[in-house]
């Protein structure tokens, strides 16, 4: 057991550098990270701005978690429920955030005459709410490191390293979804 929890500990410490790198390219192209075109076809489907979903994640471990106690139990689900809350708080966001740059970038005549002053105002406008897509993306990748932060802190070592187990196998099939997919044929 002490054995494992130096694993379980350094699967955390590789998380937390995974998100730093990640907000690191975040800054360098957030485009690259929101697209997912890092990932697999099969794992871009189930991208939610551009990672896992924390709720969806905790919703597929919980069942993993057998032995757990109630105390646990209601930890997680607990977790579940106030991820998905973060979730749609950060989706409305986007949402407007989205509507907002589409206003930005159709304002004014859409003709090839326009006003190169004009023009100039309003990719400067979308240039700067752009820039709040970073904030998105930096905020759900903090809603994912802490919601793994605080199933460590719910959950005994043991049951943390089968989540991580779990989550490893669930994204080899989602790649194994993709090869199959990619390799069937075609009529």
């Amino acid at each position: 057991d002490a054995n494992l929890s130096t694993i379980v500990e350094d699967c955390m410490r590789h998380h937390d550098e995974l998100f730093h790198l990640r907000a690191v390219l975040a800054r360098s192209d957030v485009f690259h990270l929101m697209t997912g075109m890092w990932a697999t076809q099969s794992e871009r489907c189930f991208l939610w701005m551009a990672g896992f979903r924390p709720s969806e994640i905790l919703k597929m471990l919980i069942p993993q978690l057998d032995p757990s106690t109630e105390q646990q139990l209601l930890g997680m689900c607990n977790l579940q429920q106030s991820s998905e809350q973060a979730e749609e708080a950060l989706e409305q966001g986007l949402k407007q955030l989205h509507q907002s740059l589409a206003d930005a970038v159709g304002a004014g005549p859409l003709n090839d005459g326009a006003d190169v002053a004009n023009y100039t105002g309003l990719m400067a406008l979308a240039l700067d709410r752009l820039d709040n897509l970073e904030s998105f993306y930096r905020e759900a990748d903090n809603l994912r490191q802490q919601t793994l932060h605080h199933m460590r802190r719910i959950l005994t070592t043991r049951q943390t390293a089968r989540c991580f187990v779990s989550l490893g196998e669930y994204h080899r099939r989602l790649r194994a979804l993709s090869s199959i997919w990619a390799s069937r044929p075609r009529e």
